[in-house]
């Protein structure tokens, strides 16, 4: 064993979820791990296998509405850290992220070894600066830099994403028939579809027999409640229920209603990393304002829709540089062959996972 470790991934639930089975490594090898996480991304933290306790810290560098850098908020961290008496550090990154900033915290923290994935000189703030070339999945980015400083995952574990188990009942509404999810939201504008859009797959889905449950967070309520009722407005007589789940449960609940699915239709967000953590296949929306060799669901049988040649390709845009956001002008028809084509292909199939 490998005494006290911290791990850091300081951005939103999908990307700690992503980090997920290069965390495991690490458990597998260390007395005791804590997950440095940012307000963003704490729920996800708090579903990871492996994790003992987690600190929550924003960092300035990486949120997207970030505060002011001050004395006192670099210096409440570097106090937490020091009184962890951690003796290593992993720092889990983004391909366009560097971990120095926080890796000179660490230090100013006492951390004595250190390492993450560097394409900038480090000087002495890594004892490890590790590289990865290429668009490999996120979570084997990550898990690569585990490895590399001796962590790997134990026997029997597929390196796959994974939640803590067991998961919460689910909302009485969701009911016991089986259903589709439809999670309409995006933390990032340009990885959004357009609304109507969403609404026309959801009445497709319905009209072709499936129950669809409508998901959001509680913020997300506007866009579900609506999505919901154009969707029913728009299905034809006959057609399948349609349910509103907006704002109606916990991420834990949320992952055990996924988890119940038959499949998942989903921009590149949270939701989407949640249901390959939970094993359900997803129908992936996806803008290519990312790679989706990086971020496509993982782990799980999925179907990506989406034009990947756009202009906005690899640009990084938080909101949509092309009028009409063709990039996600997907026809309702494509959406129902793509789940009717994983629904049919689940019953034969087998998804790991680490209870």
């Amino acid at each position: 064993m490998t005494g006290r470790v911290l791990v850091a991934r300081l951005d939103n639930i999908g990307d700690v979820l992503l980090a997920g089975p290069a965390i495991r490594a690490v458990a597998a090898g260390a007395d005791h791990v804590t997950l440095l996480s940012g307000p963003r991304g704490r729920a996800g933290a708090d579903l990871l296998p492996g994790v003992d306790d987690v600190v929550e810290w924003c960092a300035p560098w990486v949120d997207p509405e970030p505060g002011e850098v001050t004395e006192e908020s670099v210096g409440s961290l570097v106090k937490q850290v020091r009184d962890l008496r951690v003796d290593t550090a992993l720092v889990f990154t983004s391909f366009h992220q560097s971990p120095l900033p926080l890796a000179l915290v660490l230090r100013l923290a006492g951390v004595p070894w250190l390492g993450a994935i560097s394409e900038d000189y480090p000087g002495s703030l890594l004892d490890l600066r590790h590289r990865v070339d290429g668009d490999v999945p996120e979570p084997e980015r990550a898990l690569s830099l585990a490895r590399a400083a001796g962590f790997a995952l134990p026997d029997g574990d597929d390196g796959t994403l994974a939640v803590r188990r067991p998961l919460p009942g689910v909302p009485g509404t969701v009911g016991a028939a089986p259903f589709v999810v439809v999670h309409p939201a995006a933390s990032v504008p340009a990885r959004q579809p357009e609304r109507q859009r969403t609404a026309a797959a959801v009445a497709a889905l319905a009209e072709a027999g499936h129950r669809v449950m409508v998901t959001g967070s509680p913020d997300e309520r506007h866009l579900t409640g609506w999505v919901a009722a154009e969707a029913t407005a728009r299905a034809a007589e006959g057609a399948a229920g349609i349910v509103d789940l907006g704002g109606a449960t916990s991420l834990p609940q949320l992952a055990a209603v996924l988890a119940a699915a038959h499949v998942v239709v989903a921009p590149n967000t949270g939701p989407a990393h949640l249901a390959a953590a939970v094993g359900t296949p997803v129908v992936s929306l996806f803008a290519p304002v990312v790679p989706q060799s990086r971020w496509a669901p993982y782990g799980v049988a999925r179907v990506v829709l989406g034009d990947q040649q756009a202009p906005c390709r690899d640009t990084r845009a938080r909101s949509c540089p092309v009028p009409g956001h063709p990039c996600l002008a997907v026809d309702p028809a494509d959406v129902v062959r793509a789940v009717d084509a994983l629904t049919a292909g689940r019953g034969a199939q087998s998804f790991g996972g680490v209870s």
